[in-house]
């Protein structure tokens, strides 16, 4: 059994590295929104696995993305923020039913998807912008990119869930 969620973390990882380079990072739409689908893997990184390992993968992952997009380590700092950050969004989304190890992301109530899933989504993304940007005059830009392409991100990532999440 741990060796087939392992192939499957695996094959996750690739798939979503490759989507995201190869399509994903040329929508541009408006020129500043961008969906970024990889950290759909921290998001349902399984809930009993090792959580050092997490922060471990989740900096390859961002250094993946940070490599093809020459980008200066900006994607993997995001990555393993919301890797180091993601139990207490869990128990924050999720209460008790986290401690217990009694819930499963894509079968929850949408209530808690959506506050899981918004809270990683946008946390994510303004730790990216703000080092992508790096200046306080710009914050209203941040900001604004924040936004929109947390917006866009949290569609993409619901219709994944919802289309590729197993249901039990």
């Amino acid at each position: 059994m741990w060796n087939n969620e392992v192939v499957i973390n695996t094959v996750r990882f690739v798939f979503l590295v490759l989507l995201q380079v190869v399509l994903l990072d040329h929508i541009n739409f408006l020129g500043y929104i961008n969906p970024y689908l990889y950290i759909f893997f921290i998001l349902v990184y399984p809930l009993t696995g090792n959580k050092g390992l997490l922060i471990i993968v989740s900096f390859f992952l961002g250094l993946s993305i940070d490599m093809f997009n020459n980008s200066g380590g900006i994607h993997a700092a995001a990555s393993v923020f919301i890797a180091w950050i993601r139990p207490f969004i869990l128990k924050y989304a999720f209460g008790v039913g986290y401690e217990y190890n009694t819930i499963k992301i894509n079968t929850a109530s949408f209530s808690q998807q959506m506050i899981f899933i918004l809270s990683m989504v946008f946390i994510h993304h303004l730790v990216l912008f703000s080092l992508e940007i790096f200046n306080t005059s710009e914050i209203l830009f941040i900001l604004k990119s924040t936004l929109f392409s947390g917006v866009f991100t949290t569609i993409v990532i619901f219709c994944s869930l919802y289309l590729f999440g197993k249901r039990s």
